[in-house]
């Protein structure tokens, strides 16, 4: 049965667990005499409305002041919704107006993928910091252009990689780091959903570019990187598809093998045809394992000889309290704009090996 994204990465749960070791809620506290940063949210689609502008409602160092929108209708609704000043409203048009705005202090782009270098520099250059949603960009042109500016003005870029504040997955680079089970031999990571509306964004390739790979294929290859502390060296990629119109112009199902150092292998899938999200690493002496995965919330850990578990957490309050964070003490965020190059630079890699069918090197 298809379902749509939205409903896909939040059927698990509202939340997931959290450590204050780890970067809990309660671990981020407003220095005195310092005011909560304020976010303006660029695209006002489910991610925004449903993750972003209530993950706000729970944050500690940032708050929603503005909202920027090509759709009026929305403006109302957001506006008494979220308690936001008319005057901290924009559109696409006069967006750059934003650069006189003392109320907004960062800008959190929820594009389209091909959106996303436009108004990341933009924003920039209005003189805000940036979080791009991932993907950064839709090439790694387009992202080093954009870390480029951040450095040119003297703002900070971050990408919205909201899994490296979560427990879940901190646990999992804990037990890699540590060798907890000696050294690590294979990984499995896996993440897919049967998507739904054929005339939405994702499945244009001009808009998305590409398919379930840029979207959620991602998170599996940001597993692999964190989860082997290793960055992969090669890759080889095979695509599959039924024929159904609703994917001519992006792959449907996509399989991939990370080569990493030391002989280590990641058999990696990613779909928009069925369900699948796992990750799982095995080593010397057992196993550590989530799945579900990478989803808004309710994720499910094991080791070879104990289930992972932490109580309720909100990864996307996390995400936005951590940048904040890095603004207020002047450091630099964990998830610049050079983690969604490398991310960027193994798609490219990734899509240049399903269309040759042959080994790729990542460089």
């Amino acid at each position: 049965m298809e379902t749509n994204r939205r409903k896909f990465l939040g059927q698990f749960g509202a939340g997931v667990g959290a450590l204050s070791m780890l970067g809990s809620l309660d671990t981020y506290a407003l220095p005195e005499n310092t005011k909560k940063l304020g976010i303006a949210l660029v695209g006002l689609g489910s991610y925004s409305e449903f993750q972003l502008a209530p993950a706000l409602q729970q944050t500690k160092l940032c708050q929603l002041t503005g909202i920027v929108t090509g759709t009026p209708a929305k403006v109302d609704k957001w506006v008494s919704k979220f308690k936001i000043d008319k005057k901290n409203v924009y559109t696409y048009e006069n967006f750059d107006k934003i650069k006189d705005n003392e109320n907004i202090d960062i800008v959190y782009v929820v594009l389209p993928n091909s959106m996303h270098h436009e108004f990341t520099i933009r924003a920039l250059k209005a003189g805000k910091h940036v979080i791009c949603e991932k993907p950064m960009a839709n090439t790694v042109k387009e992202c080093e252009e954009m870390i480029a500016t951040a450095k040119q003005v003297g703002k900070q870029l971050s990408v919205g990689y909201r899994l490296h504040f979560d427990p879940y997955h901190l646990e999992i680079r804990r037990l890699t780091a540590e060798k907890t089970y000696g050294n690590l031999m294979h990984i499995e990571a896996n993440f897919g959903f049967g998507i739904g509306d054929p005339t939405q964004w994702r499945l244009n390739k001009k808009l998305a570019g590409g398919g379930p790979l840029m979207d959620v294929g991602i998170y599996a290859i940001q597993a692999t990187r964190y989860g082997s502390g290793l960055e992969p060296l090669a890759v080889t990629a095979q695509q599959f598809k039924t024929g159904n119109p609703k994917f001519k112009e992006v792959e449907e199902t996509l399989l991939f093998q990370l080569e990493y150092p030391n002989g280590l292998v990641a058999n990696c899938a990613t779909s928009y045809a069925f369900y699948i999200e796992k990750l799982k690493i095995y080593a010397e002496k057992g196993f550590y394992e989530l799945s579900p995965a990478y989803g808004y919330g309710g994720f499910k850990g094991r080791t070879s000889e104990k289930e992972i578990s932490y109580p309720a957490f909100n990864q996307q309050a996390a995400q936005m309290d951590g940048f904040a964070d890095c603004l207020i003490q002047n450091k630099p965020t964990k998830v610049g704009g050079s983690e969604g190059l490398q991310d960027m630079k193994i798609i490219e890699a990734i899509y240049k090996a399903m269309e040759t069918g042959q080994k790729v090197e990542i460089k």
